[in-house]
């Protein structure tokens, strides 16, 4: 390739380099490098795993930059073609053995161009991913699943891109019995009014962020007979004041987030912070739940045993304590 095409592929690449890398006395050396290394790939890579849409051919390494995708991926049987994913993707446990990518806003750029991917799988809104792919022609295929109805659907477009059409259906099939399962059982119960919040953070000045009703979390709650008190919010994921929980007075409270978050003493710790708000509710009554699971807030096939969570905290005289079966078909 001649020095303007060089010249070129410098610069538009040069914004995904690390910040160590991106001064005028190493940059033009390091791209070089990286710009031969790149060029010597070209080989064993065909044109169709660089170009086109996701699903023109049965893509053989992907790559995921989601632990609901990961997830997804397995579930339907194309775990063996993952060659890469997130720092965040641990479950199944082949997941852990895969080479490594980076955060979900920082992915190594490098490492992906090593691992040769013919199929990227992505959240949409990652405006610097979309742009890296777009760049050098990797296929893509960009996903959202905030909502059920849209996880259905990734589901179902990720078992196109990989020919798994079949492991996809299977998938869904499962999760909406075991949803349909809980929404029989749980026909005609009263509502109580919940208050859910994201335990990301064990930062006693931490903010409080609840969950709202337009998100997957939300619908699962509403599914286990609460009454989400930020029913009127449009946002997906809204800071929320003492002020406003004070005047809502939920009659329940529900902390979701990591186990290694959410462990046994801080859980007691946030219990005990909550005791400063005596006049709301569930502090009197003691209704307030710590849910600690790595799974509770991703996106994927295990999110149908959520439900049965919320039900202990919400209704635990009909709890039943069974293991949804999206636990067996996730491995």
């Amino acid at each position: 390739m001649n020095n303007s095409n060089l010249f070129t592929f410098q610069n538009e690449t040069s914004r995904f380099l690390p910040q160590k890398v991106r001064s005028e006395g190493f940059r033009r050396v390091y791209l070089q490098s990286l710009f031969i290394f790149f060029l010597t790939l070209l080989p064993a890579i065909s044109q169709q795993a660089w170009a086109g849409p996701a699903n023109d051919s049965s893509s053989q390494r992907i790559i995921s930059l989601s632990p609901g995708v990961t997830e997804i991926l397995f579930a339907i049987g194309a775990g063996d073609r993952v060659v890469g994913v997130t720092d965040f993707c641990n479950y199944p446990e082949k997941a852990k053995t895969l080479s490594k990518v980076g955060g979900l806003l920082n992915p190594s750029y490098e490492t992906i161009i090593t691992l040769k991917p013919d199929l990227i799988i992505h959240q949409p809104n990652k405006s610097k991913v979309q742009g890296f792919v777009d760049k050098l022609g990797i296929r893509n295929l960009p996903i959202a699943m905030l909502s059920l109805d849209q996880i259905f659907s990734t589901i179902k477009e990720i078992g196109i891109a990989t020919h798994h059409e079949e492991g996809a259906d299977r998938l869904i099939r499962s999760m909406r019995e075991t949803i349909d399962h809980h929404r029989k059982r749980l026909a005609g119960i009263s509502q109580k009014s919940v208050l859910l919040i994201l335990g990301i953070s064990n930062d006693s000045m931490r903010e409080l962020y609840g969950v709202g009703p337009k998100t997957f979390l939300g619908e699962m709650l509403a599914l286990a007979g609460g009454n989400n008190i930020l029913g009127e919010s449009q946002a997906q994921y809204p800071k929320v004041s003492k002020e406003f929980i004070i005047h809502e007075s939920p009659q329940i409270i529900i902390e979701i987030g990591r186990k290694d978050i959410l462990t046994e003493e801080s859980s007691k710790k946030r219990r005990q912070g909550w005791q400063k708000f005596s006049t709301i509710r569930a502090v009197k009554n003691q209704d307030i739940h710590i849910i600690g699971a790595d799974y509770i807030l991703i996106p994927g096939p295990r999110l149908v045993n959520i439900i049965e969570h919320f039900v202990k905290a919400i209704h635990p005289e009909i709890a039943s304590g069974n293991v949804p079966v999206a636990e067996k078909v996730a491995q």
